[in-house]
């Protein structure tokens, strides 16, 4: 069995709104290059995967569209009809920095799909594992409001998806995006048979959501973990959180499939995260992950592709991650890395971290 790598051109045709970086043109705000959520970050790393090699070591393939029936299982009838005709009037924005175009509903609907299909070839045994370069991304958007660049919740879909087919019987979501994956612990905070684990810097985006503190409601208390993590941290930080903290609670979750909300904006140089993470951290998780997978549920394991706006970094930390995946030795050394292992925290922030992490250990 082969790693899957899913991907569309046609996600990455999905634009829409005038924003300057982060705010809407208009008054004061001069024109700019639009929202950090551009294509290229995705298309730059299924650029390199091709410059490498490492995309021949993969079955890459693309995938339908999600259905009708399917996105329904997370997103009201009404929420999906104002979105669907707002689109087709020629897009605009019906939630929160998550504009889209007139193909706006039809591209994320593919989007959903790639991580759909994906989730699904691993759990038939078609794929030993397998990656989804999805876009827009997903984890930010609620049941009934789309935020963050998020139109639809990917990932969700795909769970539901699986669960409803009687793939699976219980997921596990580990997402290392830098923001917290605040979409997917709504639909799934009342739950117990998904455990939601989000590793993100504190209080970064959404400024109200990832405390600690919020670990489930009625049947799902207990299965929701969210990992709130200062600026700053870098490699060993992730490393801890990962070892004390997220993996010891997926093991004891015992899922049929672990999907990881991947995304890569907890590198050292995204422009919206404040977090020194480097290509070996995100090998090094993946690796983690994988290992663990293997363990605990016979190596089903899905990366659905999230954040990550650096447009020369995030084709770095992605090769890294999908060879590891993959378990190929086909190599993209990251041309930063001299400069990142000089920029990691000291020790005296190391040791606070590792009181930090130790403190919600206790509390698990």
């Amino acid at each position: 069995m082969t790693t899957a790598f899913y991907w569309d051109e046609r996600c990455f045709w999905h634009a829409g709104g005038t924003y300057s970086f982060m705010v809407p043109q208009g008054g004061l705000v001069q024109p700019g290059a639009g929202l950090p959520e551009s294509p290229e970050t995705k298309r730059r790393l299924k650029n390199l995967l091709d410059v490498t090699g490492l995309l021949a070591d993969l079955d890459a393939r693309s995938a339908p569209p999600v259905t009708e029936e399917e996105l329904r299982r997370v997103h009201p009838a009404a929420f999906l009809a104002t979105f669907r005709e707002t689109a087709a009037a020629g897009g605009g924005e019906t939630g929160l920095r998550a504009p889209y175009g007139p193909d706006g509903y039809e591209i994320a609907a593919l989007s959903a799909g790639l991580a759909t299909s994906a989730l699904r070839s691993v759990l038939s045994g078609e794929h030993q594992n397998a990656y989804a370069l999805s876009r827009p991304p997903g984890h930010h958007c609620l049941p009934d409001w789309q935020n963050g660049f998020c139109l639809l919740a990917n990932i969700a879909i795909a769970v539901e998806a699986a669960l409803a087919e009687g793939r699976a019987g219980r997921i596990a979501v580990l997402d290392w995006d830098v923001h917290h994956g605040n979409g997917t612990e709504a639909i799934f905070l009342d739950r117990a048979d998904v455990l939601t684990v989000s590793i993100h810097q504190e209080r970064n985006y959404p400024l109200d959501t990832g405390d600690f503190a919020v670990r489930g409601e009625g049947a799902g208390v207990g299965f929701n973990i969210n990992i709130p993590l200062p600026p700053g941290t870098g490699h060993k930080g992730y490393m801890a959180a990962m070892e004390r903290l997220a993996l010891p609670a997926i093991r004891a979750f015992r899922p049929d499939a672990i999907v990881v909300a991947c995304g890569f904006d907890a590198s050292a140089f995204d422009p919206l995260g404040r977090m020194l993470a480097t290509q070996d951290t995100f090998r090094q998780m993946t690796r983690m992950t994988k290992a663990l997978a293997e363990d605990v549920c016979g190596g089903r394991l899905v990366l659905v592709h999230e954040g990550g706006y650096s447009e020369f970094h995030v084709p770095f930390c992605g090769h890294a991650t999908i060879a590891e995946l993959a378990g190929s030795a086909i190599d993209a050394p990251d041309p930063f890395a001299a400069t990142l292992a000089k920029r990691q925290p000291g020790p005296a922030f190391d040791a606070f971290l590792d009181g930090l992490i130790g403190d919600m250990a206790e509390a698990l």
